[in-house]
């Protein structure tokens, strides 16, 4: 086993040599993904046709694939420090800008500005902390059990759950239609046609709805987290969120029963599944390591929360905020990064969440340097490529062309705040790590700030920014 050195405080890692080598082949996985670098089919390789009679051509090589260089060489310091200093020091980023930037490997050539609001590059921490308390092939079952003419439908915090099923949705997601054909099914072999439907919620605890975010969110941009909700939480008809996201769940399964054929006596009640209840059917969600891909992509809300409540589960507590969060400070510490100075939720909704760039740039680091087989490996191939994917996909447009492609990143978005935490590769080749945020933006001026991060993340990779660059 290397040796690894995590330094807690400062929130990066020393690592020896063979480190940076899984680190660097981490980055180059990815960039030859996003450039299509791929062995030759050749079946698909145009036919050798001789030349004509008397004309000599000279011999030619086959073609080889641009080979990416990763430079090994550590950052400079005044090098970042010259690169940022234009597009950081504008005076549209208001009063607050804090960044770090560093090597795949060792402390931050570049940091400054102390903890800031991080917004939805929150979701980094949340996501760090699913794949290590969590195996990446976890799945999280909706069940079915009965006793006797009692019917409890029981959630076990699916975040991806689907009414209906969904073809064209990635990854694959389990929905109550399917479940409820199956227990229809399950009901009808056992002579059973009409039913008392309950529904348990109870996996998760502790208040429902996060007492730091605004009122405003309520019924509109998040619903409140249960074990039990379906698209998000969106209601079966109109927009919005629901708000009471459980039973909105158990009603649209009792419409499906109905379809099913299945009478339904009253309404859903809550009602906790007995113990020795029969099993009627199950539907599986998509494993914890696509969870965690899409929950980068697309910074979905719903699922960061959900899965902060299974990481405190999985740490020894319930499977409430309170507990997530103690759950998360747990799993940095064991890794050796810097916890978080207020931490409120997993999705960075709050605005009182504190986060010092050098934290998330540590968790960066520890993801890069980890083993192939590590779980922690999976966080890089969620992250959004500038001008490509996820929440990146329509950025950039005004950034220097060097970052499509070559930056990786999470976005951050509240009203005065905006937050870009990844990787990026330089133009000389040397990768970094690095987090920019700036949480006292004039609302005004949000789109501007917006811009000038994402060119902050392009000047890094157009710099040469390695010691011998």
């Amino acid at each position: 086993m290397p040796v690894v050195a995590l330094v807690a405080g400062a929130g990066v890692v020393v690592a020896e040599p063979d480190t940076l080598d899984r680190a660097e082949s981490t980055v180059r996985g990815w960039v030859d993904d996003l450039r299509g670098v791929d062995d030759p089919d050749p079946g698909a390789e145009p036919a050798q046709v001789p030349p004509p009679d008397g004309l000599v051509l000279p011999d030619v090589e086959p073609p080889v694939a641009a080979a990416l260089t990763l430079g090994a060489t550590p950052l400079s310091p005044a090098q970042v420090r010259r690169t940022l200093a234009g597009p950081l020091g504008q005076r549209v980023l208001g009063g607050r800008v804090s960044v770090a930037v560093a090597g795949l490997t060792g402390p931050a050539a570049y940091s400054s500005g102390g903890a800031a609001t991080p917004a939805s590059t929150t979701k980094l921490v949340t996501a760090v902390a699913a794949l290590h308390t969590l195996e990446p092939g976890t799945t999280f079952a909706t069940r079915v059990v009965a006793d006797g003419r009692d019917v409890v439908l029981v959630g076990g915090g699916d975040p991806f759950l689907e009414r209906r099923p969904d073809a064209d949705a990635e990854p694959d997601r389990a929905d109550l239609a399917t479940l409820a054909r199956r227990t229809a099914r399950a009901l009808r072999e056992v002579g059973v046609r009409s039913i008392r439907l309950g529904y348990d919620d109870g996996l998760f605890s502790g208040p429902s709805w996060n007492p730091t975010w605004p009122e405003t969110y309520r019924g509109d941009v998040i619903a409140p987290i249960t074990a039990l909700m379906v698209d998000d939480g969106r209601p079966a008809e109109g927009s919005g969120r629901s708000l009471d996201p459980s039973y909105a769940a158990a009603d649209s399964f009792a419409a499906l029963l109905r379809q099913r054929g299945i009478r339904i006596v009253g309404v859903p009640r809550e009602s906790a599944a007995p113990d020795g209840a029969t099993p009627l059917a199950q539907v599986e969600s998509a494993p914890v390591g696509q969870l965690v891909d899409r929950l980068l992509q697309v910074s979905d809300n719903e699922t960061a929360e959900v899965l902060l409540r299974h990481v405190g589960l999985a740490t020894g507590g319930a499977g409430s905020t309170k507990d997530g969060v103690a759950g998360v400070r747990e799993v940095l510490e064991e890794l050796g990064v810097g916890v978080p100075r207020r931490l409120r939720d997993g999705s960075g909704l709050s605005r009182d969440n504190l986060i010092a760039p050098e934290t998330l740039v540590g968790l960066l680091q520890v993801a890069a340097a980890s083993e192939q087989s590590d779980p922690l490996r999976g966080l890089f191939p969620g992250l959004p490529v500038a001008g490509f994917s996820g929440s990146l996909t329509f950025r950039f447009d005004d950034a220097p062309p060097a970052a499509v492609g070559r930056v990786r990143a999470k976005t951050g978005t509240l009203r005065g705040v905006r937050s870009l935490a990844g990787l990026v590769v330089a133009r000389d080749g040397t990768p970094m790590v690095f987090a920019l945020m700036a949480d006292r933006i004039a609302e005004e001026d949000d789109e501007t700030a917006e811009a000038v991060l994402d060119r902050a993340a392009a000047a890094l990779a157009a710099c040469r920014c390695g010691r011998a660059g």
